[in-house]
């Protein structure tokens, strides 16, 4: 046996040796996949929101690189770079809004709003966006969903008012929402602890 054959025995003992000391037994690994997905279905929205914040733009950066078509020779393509200044007070729906027949229906949803500042390149300069989304959250037995989102589009600094809100139900931001959620379920997503 040369040493080097005796060097990559070794190197496969030091291994195992390793993993079987330090990674976390199988149980063990299933009860922190529990934990956290338990965690994420029983979190307050407010300390929900403040993590999904933290996340939220790399989540819809890579929504917005799936998206992309390699075959345009021109688009327009947004970066978003900040998520905060979340609220969670909620507007009261307007006369014709749609009412549902049961009043217990407009308490299953909790309304959260959120900003993004987003920048876009436009022949090579920078233009940078201050978005506004309202999401429509509602909590079943498998944890948080998004119901819906409408968005509003301002400049940054703001020097004009936002555009009117639009539906951005199926937008990136919405689709960055679902998949952080989904992913927060599945226990691959670190949340805080509630207090409760």
């Amino acid at each position: 046996m040369t040493s080097r054959q005796e060097a990559r025995i070794i190197y496969f003992i030091l291994l195992t040796f390793y993993f079987l000391l330090f990674s976390p037994h199988p149980t063990a690994r299933a009860k922190l996949y529990n934990s956290q997905s338990r965690n994420c279905q029983a979190q307050d929205v407010e300390i929900l929101t403040a993590q999904l914040l933290k996340d939220l733009p790399s989540y819809a950066n890579r929504v917005s690189q799936r998206l992309r078509r390699p075959n345009r020779t021109f688009d327009i393509y947004t970066y978003v770079l900040l998520a905060g200044r979340p609220e969670f007070a909620p507007l009261t729906l307007g006369p014709g809004e749609y009412l549902p027949s049961e009043p217990a229906a407009l308490d299953e949803t909790t309304q959260v709003f959120i900003t993004t500042l987003e920048r876009q390149y436009t022949d090579g300069k920078p233009v940078e966006l201050q978005e506004y989304h309202w999401l429509f959250l509602t909590k079943t037995d498998g944890g948080w969903r998004l119901a819906m989102m409408f968005s509003r589009t301002g400049t940054y600094p703001s020097k004009q008012p936002p555009t009117r809100p639009r539906d951005s139900s199926n937008g990136v931001i919405a689709q960055a929402v679902r998949t952080w959620l989904r992913d927060c379920q599945a226990g691959s997503v670190r949340v805080g602890f509630s207090a409760n």
